[in-house]
């Protein structure tokens, strides 16, 4: 329950992002800028937070250690979780793209095949969670709904480019989540992982960057503010509560997609905060219905998680008699 807690705080603050990305592209400013800055500032929180904490040479270990699967997932799990997230902000509305975001509850659950759990000198294949991806279905049929009121608004143009980069992003940050934490197997701690990836995407970012300087020129002063807002919110505040939930239920796929499925609630704060900082009306009456089944749903998920764990706290109780 408290993994659920600490999802659902992570949501609030990620719900910055698309409400700031999308009044960025309002303004004039480019998602090149808004992708990269983010993680530019990102760097010298994070820095202070695992200095803070003894763990700068211990995340540096690492990388040296093994550089490749640093780079190749924090690639998937930033690069080509964020800088299409940014993209699709030019091309939909903040509604649409939180919308679409939520697709991740499901494709976190799909991904389960992907990875390998050892229990003493087996290793075992991961299954879909088959009661997890249920209920997950139950939260996607809410955002469903929350969309159909604007449904006459959407072009080819922005399905091809406000949605489908969306969906890169929905499967690219649970996979790169999660194959950094196979990688590491508990040796950071979640402040720790967060630098070490952050600073493995400096790369795409860097490039990403200095493409942007020949095409868009510099950003304007509003952007960089608002781009820092995001990085501490949404990067460094979000990341790390987000992680550190996933972290703690790493090795149970029903639990991890339980704690995924938090992200469900960021449309709801997205809503809000669109409501009283770019003026959205209130949703229509089908789209509240949407939010409640959304909520549900998140019940659904706390009350599975709960039962899962009585089981397992019931089996070791009977393993140590």
């Amino acid at each position: 329950m408290r993994e659920i807690l600490l999802g659902v705080l992570a949501s609030l603050f990620f719900a910055v992002t698309f409400i700031l990305n999308r009044s960025m592209e309002i303004s004039g400013g480019s998602w090149l800028w808004s992708s990269s800055l983010r993680y530019f500032f990102m760097v010298p929180f994070l820095i202070i937070i695992v200095y803070y904490r003894k763990g700068i040479s211990t995340t540096f270990k690492e990388l040296k250690t093994a550089p490749a699967p640093w780079l190749v997932w924090s690639f998937v799990g930033f690069v080509l979780f964020y800088a299409p997230l940014t993209f699709a902000a030019a091309y939909g509305p903040g509604w649409l793209i939180s919308g679409m975001w939520q697709f991740t509850i499901v494709a976190g659950v799909i991904l389960a095949p992907l990875f390998t759990l050892k229990v003493g000198n087996r290793i075992i294949k991961q299954k879909i969670p088959l009661v997890s991806l249920y209920i997950s279905f139950v939260i996607l049929i809410g955002i469903i709904l929350i969309q159909i009121p604007n449904t006459q608004t959407i072009s080819l143009n922005m399905i091809l480019l406000g949605i489908l980069p969306v969906l890169v992003a929905a499967f690219a940050y649970p996979l790169g989540n999660r194959k950094m934490m196979g990688h590491l197997e508990g040796r950071l701690d979640t402040f720790q992982r967060v630098l070490g990836m952050t600073i493995a995407s400096m790369p795409a970012w860097i490039l990403l960057s200095i493409y942007a300087i020949f095409t868009v020129g510099l950003p304007s002063a509003g952007q960089v503010v608002q781009s820092l807002i995001v990085a501490v919110s949404s990067g460094v505040i979000a990341t790390i509560l987000f992680f550190m939930a996933t972290d703690r239920v790493r090795d149970h796929q029903g639990k991890l997609a339980a704690v995924e499925a938090t992200q469900s609630t960021e449309i709801i704060f997205v809503i809000i905060g669109e409501m009283f900082l770019l003026h959205v009306p209130l949703p229509a009456p089908i789209a509240l219905a949407g939010l409640g089944i959304i909520i549900l749903g998140m019940f659904l998920h706390s009350y599975y998680t709960k039962i899962l764990n009585t089981r397992v706290q019931t089996l070791k109780s009977k393993n140590n008699t």
